[in-house]
């Protein structure tokens, strides 16, 4: 089952790789009206909520660079941004790291327990490391489709 869940884990970040790939700098920063994010803080996000969603539900240290919180964790809006993000390059340097050290630090872990349940924004209660992992890929996937309504709002 593990390698199962590796595999997707790998089709899901494909996706997102293969997405901030063919997206050019010079939009990513735009908000179009009705939207609160750009493109750049959702590829952000995703890997940050990541990070949080495998290492820190488990009182692990997480591993990315630290301006990430303040740039990209729930909450946060470009408007509010001081400083300078980092480059989609950068992002994706980021996002492509965490999978490989994902694939280190998964096995045999599924099962278990959270030292202390975890609940999210939307009232959802984890209780295992394996909850957690696979609601990652479906926050991941909600990331990528709003990613894709601001890229079609830009470029209409």
């Amino acid at each position: 089952m593990e390698q199962t869940i590796f595999q997707h884990m790998e089709t899901v970040r494909g996706i997102t790789l293969k997405s901030i790939s063919k997206i050019l700098e010079e939009i990513v920063d735009i908000v179009p009206e009705g939207f609160n994010n750009n493109i750049r803080w959702n590829f952000g996000h995703i890997a940050f909520v990541q990070e949080k969603l495998v290492y820190s539900v488990l009182g692990e240290k997480t591993n990315l660079p630290s301006e990430y919180e303040h740039f990209f964790s729930p909450g946060t809006i470009p408007a509010d941004w001081t400083g300078t993000p980092p480059t989609l390059t950068e992002i994706c340097s980021v996002l492509t790291e965490q999978t490989a050290r994902l694939k280190e630090f998964v096995p045999g872990r599924m099962a278990e327990k959270l030292p202390t349940p975890f609940t999210n924004r939307l009232g959802i209660t984890f209780s295992t490391f394996g909850e957690t992992l696979l609601f990652s890929f479906y926050h991941e996937g909600m990331h990528m489709e709003t990613i894709k309504r601001l890229y079609r709002s830009i470029a209409d």
